[in-house]
């Protein structure tokens, strides 16, 4: 099954989880490159962000996205916290990392919990001395 948000459309067209997917990751990479120090590191990092960006989106990565979004306004707002508005963008840019990084680990970890309540039936038969259990 395709769906129409998740990869290129019916059409070719560009899908909104293409567009989320280089905002997100544009941003994102804007914010590391801040830190660099030059106007050529923050429009390099967003390049390449909004490059990945998009390739994700192709492969209809929204709840991962999603999960960068928070974890960087959650970053943001705990540097800031903390820290001060000056610390503002290192905040966001780790926390939507470690977001991002989480967001992946609990999304297998939802998969692997669906494929245990599946039926059985279609597991191959046991070996001779095996337990049934």
């Amino acid at each position: 099954m395709h769906s129409m948000t998740s990869g290129w459309g019916d059409d070719g067209r560009i899908t909104v989880d293409m567009v989320l997917g280089a905002t997100v990751f544009g941003v994102v990479g804007a914010a590391i490159g801040y830190y660099w120090g030059t106007t050529a590191s923050m429009v390099v990092a967003s390049a390449v962000g909004v490059v990945f960006g998009f390739l994700i989106g192709l492969l209809g990565g929204r709840q991962f996205f999603v999960s960068i979004v928070c974890g960087a306004i959650l970053g943001g707002g705990l540097a800031w916290l903390v820290s001060g508005t000056g610390a503002m963008p290192l905040g966001a840019a780790s926390g939507g990392a470690v977001g991002g990084f989480l967001g992946v680990q609990l999304g297998m970890l939802m998969e692997l919990r669906q494929q245990s309540k599946e039926p059985r039936e279609h597991a191959p038969p046991p070996s001779e001395g095996e337990s049934l259990r």
